[in-house]
């Protein structure tokens, strides 16, 4: 057996399969390489098993297809008015095009940091302190626009961009603080003075109520009071009615009586007699006696004379009394 060419033969194998196993790549998920064949772009690798040429290819760049975070130091910048503050920002952005990412400009950060800063400095320029502490958002969607079309060229997409803090200069703080303090006296003052307000509201509103419930209470007891006086009257005018009506009906019952009883005429006079005494025995000074009347008490007279006759024999008889008329 041929022993050096058996090592030989071994050390080769051993040199081509170290060879494979340094030109075969995985890329992984959220990843891209940049390939270069001989110093020229040749490719961009996405996800999965490639193999490179040994010498010939090379892997220009690693590239992340994640979002990715700049927290830039705050910048100083200028309003409107002339007020020097500083304000940090945060930017999220990623990368779209790993070609452009690699040969679209050198030091894709930093270019982004200097952009930034001067994005913010003409956007704060064309603002007041006021407006530019108020208009967060104005500020945000500006920078996000400027900014997302610079760097399209680059293979860098941004997608939002977000003022964190803004600082105004000490003084500018102080004199802030002064008018938050004073506009919150002036608000506590305010709310102390529609307190009273409202509770004197309340009182009137109660005492307001209070008497329409007392002159409700007193009208209506008087609307009781004329309600119980009219039923009385109703019913005592019911009861008198009511009494009439018997005495009426008793009257004519006793009508009814003697007309069946068919009286003499006689009877008739002495009834007329007694309702003559009758009338006689009220308060009246003044009577007038019919002319019937008259003929009838000198039948009573003699009607007494013949009973205390008939109870007396021994007394004459009865004398005749004719009363004139």
């Amino acid at each position: 057996m041929n022993f050096p060419g058996f090592a030989g033969l071994a050390i080769l194998i051993v040199v081509v399969v170290f060879v494979i196993a340094r030109n075969v790549r995985v890329v992984p998920q959220a990843k891209a390489y940049v390939i270069e064949r001989l110093g020229a772009y040749a490719g961009t690798w996405q996800v999965g098993l490639h193999f490179k040429i040994p010498i010939i290819d090379r892997i220009a760049n690693k590239v992340s297809l994640k979002e990715n975070v700049l927290d830039f130091p705050p910048q100083p910048v200028i309003t409107k008015d002339n007020v020097t503050m500083e304000i940090d920002t945060v930017i999220y952005y990623q990368v779209t095009d790993p070609k452009l990412y690699s040969y679209g400009v050198e030091y894709p950060m930093n270019a982004i940091e200097n952009l930034t800063a001067t994005t913010l400095r003409n956007i704060i320029g064309d603002l007041e302190l006021d407006e530019s502490l108020t208009s967060r958002e104005h500020i945000n969607a500006r920078m996000r626009e400027v900014l997302d079309e610079a760097t399209d060229s680059w293979g860098i997409k941004i997608n939002r961009v977000e003022v964190k803090n803004i600082t105004p200069p000490a003084d500018i703080l102080g004199a802030m603080e002064k008018q938050m303090r004073a506009e919150r006296e002036r608000r506590e003052s305010i709310l102390r003075a529609e307190g009273v307000k409202a509770s004197a509201v309340l009182t009137a509103e109660g005492e307001k109520a209070a008497k329409i419930l007392g002159a409700e209470a007193q009208k209506e007891s008087q609307i009781l009071a004329a309600e119980a006086s009219r039923q009385k009257q109703i019913l005592e005018a019911e009861g008198e009615a009511e009494a009439i009506l018997k005495v009426q009906q008793a009257k004519a019952d006793g009508i009814r009586m003697i007309v069946a009883s068919e009286p003499t005429e006689q009877v008739i006079a002495i009834q007329s007699l007694e309702a003559f005494a009758q009338a006689a025995d009220g308060k009246a000074t003044k009577i007038i006696i019919p002319s019937e009347i008259q003929g009838l008490a000198g039948l009573a007279v003699s009607v007494g004379e013949l009973v205390r006759g008939s109870s007396d024999a021994s007394q004459p008889a009865l004398r005749s009394t004719t009363v004139k008329k």
